[in-house]
C-alpha cells in the first residue's frame, strides 16, 4: 500500500467496526441476539486474539518458541484476520518499538508530546492508541528490523494477501459460523457477520491498542525498565496475556508474559498446550531466580524513559557486525 491507500484502509477499519457496534446495539435493543451470534463472536475473537498475541507477537516478532510450518502459517493467518496490518509490517513496527521504547523513533509512544500538560497527555495517548496508524510517513523497514521474516516466502505471501485474508475473516467466516450454528438461517448469517466480524474487530483492535497506550501510562511496574511499560491486570484476559507489558519489556523473548501464578496469560497456556502435544518446542522460559535478579539489578540503576539506554541494534545490523568481526578475525589469522 502507498501512503494514501494505507490511510484509507486505517480509516475504514476504524470507522466500519463502529458502525457494526451501533448495529449490534440496535439488535440487542430488539433482542435479536442468539446463540449463533455469541458463538460467532467468541470463536472469531479467540482465533484473531491468539493470532495476534501468540502468532504475530510471540512467534514472529520475538521468536519465543518454535513450531512446525503449518502451525506457524495458521497463526500468521489468524493474526491477519485481526486486521492490524500485514504480518511482516506488524513485526517490524513491534521490533522497532522495543528498540526505541518511549524514545525518539518509537512508533507509538504516548510521550510524543512530552506528557506534562493535560492536553499533551491526551494527545500522546491518542497517538499511541490509534493516531500513529494514520501517519502516512511512518515506516519500519522490514529489511532492517526483521530480515528473517522477509526471507520467509510463506510470510511474504500471507502479508501480500493481507486484505483478502482479513476480509474472509471479517465477512465470510463469521457469517458461515452464524449460518451453521443456527441450522441454516440466513438472518443468523447476517447477525453472525455483525458480531463475529465487525464487533469482534472493534473490541479486539481497541483492547490490543490499549496495551500500546495505557500499557505505557498507567499500571504497576515490577521491573524498572528503561521505558514506561506497565502491567495492567484487568486487561490480561481480553489481551491474551499481553497486558503484562512491563514483564514483557523486561524479558521480551519470554514465551510467558504472566510471571506469577495469578497473572493470567492465555497465550502462554496455548503455547504450553502446543508444546505438550509436540506441536511446538523450545519455548523460552525465565526461571524465578533470573526474574528476581533482573528486578534487583534494574532497581539499582533506576528506570523510566529518562534513563540513558543504548538500544540493541536491529537484527540486520547485528548480523552485519558479526560478519565484519568474523572477516576481521580471518584477516588477522592470515597475517
Amino acid at each position: 500500500m502507498d501512503g494514501k491507500q494505507h490511510r484509507l484502509f486505517i480509516t475504514a477499519v476504524s470507522v466500519v467496526p463502529v458502525l457494526g457496534l451501533l448495529a449490534a446495539m440496535v439488535l440487542l435493543w430488539n433482542r435479536a441476539f442468539g446463540v449463533s451470534d455469541l458463538v460467532s463472536l467468541v470463536v472469531m475473537y479467540t482465533i484473531a486474539g491468539i493470532g495476534i498475541s501468540t502468532g504475530f507477537h510471540r512467534l514472529l516478532a520475538h521468536r519465543s518458541f518454535k513450531t512446525h510450518r503449518p502451525i506457524a502459517d495458521a497463526l500468521a493467518v489468524a493474526g491477519t484476520i485481526a486486521g492490524q496490518g500485514p504480518a511482516i509490517i506488524w513485526a517490524a513496527h513491534h521490533r522497532r518499538h522495543h528498540r526505541m521504547s518511549d524514545r525518539d523513533g518509537d512508533p507509538h509512544s504516548p510521550y510524543l508530546y512530552g506528557g506534562r500538560t493535560r492536553i499533551a497527555v491526551l494527545r500522546g495517548l491518542w497517538h499511541a492508541h490509534l493516531g500513529w496508524l494514520f501517519d502516512e510517513e511512518l515506516t519500519s523497514d522490514p529489511i532492517r528490523y526483521c530480515p528473517d521474516l522477509v526471507r520467509d516466502r510463506h510470510l511474504r505471501w500471507i502479508s501480500e494477501h493481507f486484505v483478502l485474508i482479513m476480509m474472509l475473516g471479517l465477512v465470510v467466516v463469521p457469517a458461515g459460523i452464524g449460518y451453521a450454528v443456527s441450522g441454516g438461517d440466513p438472518m443468523s448469517a447476517l447477525t453472525g457477520l455483525v458480531w463475529g466480524g465487525l464487533v469482534r474487530l472493534f473490541l479486539l483492535s481497541h483492547l490490543t491498542y490499549a496495551v500500546n497506550s495505557i500499557g505505557h501510562f498507567a499500571g504497576r511496574r515490577r521491573f524498572s525498565t528503561a521505558d514506561e511499560s506497565r502491567n495492567i491486570g484487568w486487561l490480561a484476559i481480553p489481551s491474551f496475556g499481553d497486558s503484562w507489558h512491563n514483564n514483557h519489556h523486561a524479558f521480551p523473548r519470554s514465551a510467558n508474559h504472566g510471571m506469577r501464578w495469578y497473572e493470567a496469560d492465555l497465550s502462554a497456556l496455548f503455547i504450553k498446550a502446543l508444546t505438550r502435544t509436540g506441536l511446538a518446542w523450545d519455548p523460552i522460559r525465565i526461571d524465578r531466580d533470573r526474574i528476581e535478579a533482573r528486578a534487583a539489578g534494574l532497581s539499582r540503576v533506576g528506570g523510566g524513559r529518562h534513563v540513558p539506554a543504548q538500544p540493541p541494534a536491529p537484527l540486520s545490523e547485528r548480523r552485519r557486525a558479526r560478519s565484519a568481526a568474523a572477516s576481521a578475525a580471518d584477516a588477522g589469522d592470515i597475517e
